[in-house]
């Protein structure tokens, strides 16, 4: 386990930018992100702004221990990617798809609020058709759907040809039950869990209630690398390793998980640095030829200043760094 360091420590190197996104995406137009440099390299702290300390505060421990510890040794130097659809009209599925260079598998946001399944449909079907028969694709549904609306959604995209549906609804329960269904109804779709995983407690309880084919892990939610190693290894399953829509410092820790694992048998959901205008990199961690390396991001003071968050913005951080490190303080009592 990696020490902690101080709140004074922490904030002596922070820098708050704010990052401008190339389309909506979660809600969201400008992602913004502390930086913080450790005897590693450069760590991230960037729990959405909603999050409560309390979560917030597994995400304060994977960038410190991304930044301050040594990690574990890969087994790969690459790792394939996947692209991201946002809930975007299919007329804007082209544009979207071709910041994702060489990435033959794509994750579909589905379930948007104030959208309905027919436009999930269009979306995806706009996917299938650009990236041809051989492409695969996965939708997101973010625990949108209860099981009905989730089952006749699945019925209707399942003739796209689904890779899986991830987190189609909320509960660990609702996911068995889906499940159970969709197995009795014949209709041929994975599920895999990714916000009963990273938000809960026992994220191995997905496995015990047979809920999910696949498990959706990223870094910061669940605390670290190490961290998130151990919960792929308890829950027995296949592993996707996704982003949080992080930088380059917080995609490079992505990356490293991917390349720790044993067997990486789906593309990860990395490459979501090809959602915004600029990165604090100079040379942005984004796919070439669907594929990320295995690297620490070089930080460009340069980019961190053309970045920076208003005033304000950086205040409002860096208490929040404060508060969340007396969390993991507190836990470690």
């Amino acid at each position: 386990m990696t020490d902690l360091p101080t709140a004074d420590q922490l904030l002596a190197t922070a820098h708050v930018v704010s990052i401008p996104m190339r389309v909506r995406f979660r809600g969201i137009e400008t992602r913004e992100a502390l930086l913080f440099e450790g005897p590693q390299g450069w760590g991230e702290f960037a729990p959405f702004v909603e999050y409560d300390d309390v979560e917030s505060a597994r995400w304060l421990a994977a960038g410190i221990d991304w930044a301050y510890a040594a990690q574990p040794p890969p087994a790969r130097d690459v790792v394939p990617v996947n692209a991201t659809v946002p809930a975007v009209g299919p007329e804007r599925v082209p544009e979207v798809l071709a910041r994702f260079d060489g990435c033959t598998t794509a994750k579909v946001k589905v379930a948007e609020s104030g959208q309905t399944v027919a436009d999930d449909v269009d979306r995806v079907a706009a996917v299938r058709d650009m990236m041809g028969p051989t492409g695969r694709i996965r939708v997101d549904a973010n625990g949108g759907w209860d099981v009905d609306t989730a089952t006749a959604a699945l019925g209707k995209l399942a003739p796209y040809g689904l890779e899986y549906a991830e987190q189609p609804c909320a509960t660990v329960e609702e996911l068995a039950e889906l499940r159970t269904g969709l197995a009795r109804k014949r209709i041929d779709v994975r599920i895999a869990a990714d916000e009963s995983i990273r938000k809960v407690s026992d994220p191995v309880r997905v496995a015990r209630l047979g809920a999910a084919d696949v498990v959706v892990v990223k870094v910061a939610p669940l605390g670290g690398v190490r961290t998130a190693l151990e919960v792929v290894e308890a829950c027995g399953l296949p592993a996707v390793v996704s982003s949080a829509l992080d930088t380059s410092v917080g995609i490079a820790a992505g990356v490293a998980l991917a390349a720790a694992l044993p067997s990486l048998e789906f593309a990860c959901g990395l490459g979501t640095v090809s959602l915004f205008v600029e990165d604090v990199d100079e040379d942005p961690l984004r796919p070439r030829g669907g594929l990320l390396p295995v690297r620490r991001p070089e930080v460009s003071r340069d980019r961190l200043v053309a970045l920076a968050a208003p005033g304000e913005r950086v205040d409002w951080w860096r208490h929040r760094v404060v508060r969340t490190l007396r969390v993991l303080e507190a836990g470690r009592s």
